[in-house]
């Protein structure tokens, strides 16, 4: 059985946020065979028959009057006739922490269809889901939605010189939610579009409400052509879901000489 398991996570996430009901039936009918079974921590449904009014009730409940919407949490992994899903409830368009985390381990019939799934319920973490939401928006390079999981004010601060460098203005005070964004903006606009094999990884440690982040930023000049890797440190602290401290630690002397007008590639281009 090959499974494209990405296209598969979207449909099983369409489910549970469907609104229309005859939409939602035959989608239950494309994931799960005829006899599956959904186990819970407390009760269980079988078929088609008990699963319909459980995904419908979920709905109900969670996204059309809660105002929540259910998302991945995390890269799905499959492998044989099994896979394994991360599934996070968050506000729909509200920012905000994340409201109920779950993992649901699948076993497959050979048509690719669900058989049996067991779903276990997880204690929020809440410092570490909202950083993975955080560098997931990051990714996406969405400036407004980024600026949605920060506090007013935030505590916000670079590791650059107080009076910051000529090149570079987006190094400057911010403490409210448009400033966040304003300052992703000025992020994308002054480099170019990376590429997906551009960034490395960053190591994630949490400590309650604390999270550091370590790993490098790579990124291309608009105005030199020049690139740049520049090693760095973010420490994050989360309170009620939201971002209330934004500490960067960089080197900020590869970024600015980047940036430098008068370097031997902005002089040969102009």
């Amino acid at each position: 059985m090959e499974l494209n398991i990405e296209e598969f996570v979207r449909r099983y996430l369409a489910v549970w946020n469907e609104p229309d009901p005859a939409v939602r039936r035959r989608n239950i009918a494309e994931l799960w065979t005829e006899d599956a079974v959904q186990h819970l921590e407390s009760t269980e449904y079988r078929g088609h028959r008990e699963l319909e009014p459980r995904v419908a009730e979920a709905y109900q409940t969670f996204v059309a009057a809660g105002g929540f919407v259910f998302v991945s949490a995390g890269a799905p992994v499959a492998h044989h006739d099994t896979a394994v899903l991360r599934i996070n409830m968050i506000p729909a368009g509200a920012g905000g922490g994340v409201a109920w985390s779950g993992t649901s381990f699948l076993e497959l019939a050979a048509d690719g269809r669900i058989r049996r799934e067991y779903q276990y319920a997880l204690p929020a973490e809440e410092s570490r889901t909202v950083v993975d939401e955080f560098l997931a928006r990051l990714a996406a390079g969405d400036p407004e939605r980024i600026a949605e999981l920060f506090a007013e004010p935030v505590d916000w601060w670079l590791d650059w010189p107080a009076e910051g460098h000529p090149g570079v203005p987006w190094i400057r005070p911010r403490s409210s939610r448009a400033d966040v964004a304003d300052h992703f903006r000025a992020l994308a606009e002054f480099h170019e579009p990376a590429r997906p094999a551009e960034g490395a990884p960053m190591t994630v440690l949490v400590d309650g409400a604390d999270a550091v982040l370590l790993g490098e930023i790579r990124q291309t000049v608009r105005a030199t052509g020049l690139g740049y890797t520049a090693g760095c440190a973010l420490r994050l602290t989360v309170e009620d879901g939201l971002i209330t401290r934004y500490h960067v630690y960089e080197d900020s002397l590869s970024v600015a000489r980047a940036f430098e007008a008068d370097t031997p590639a902005a002089a040969a281009r102009g």
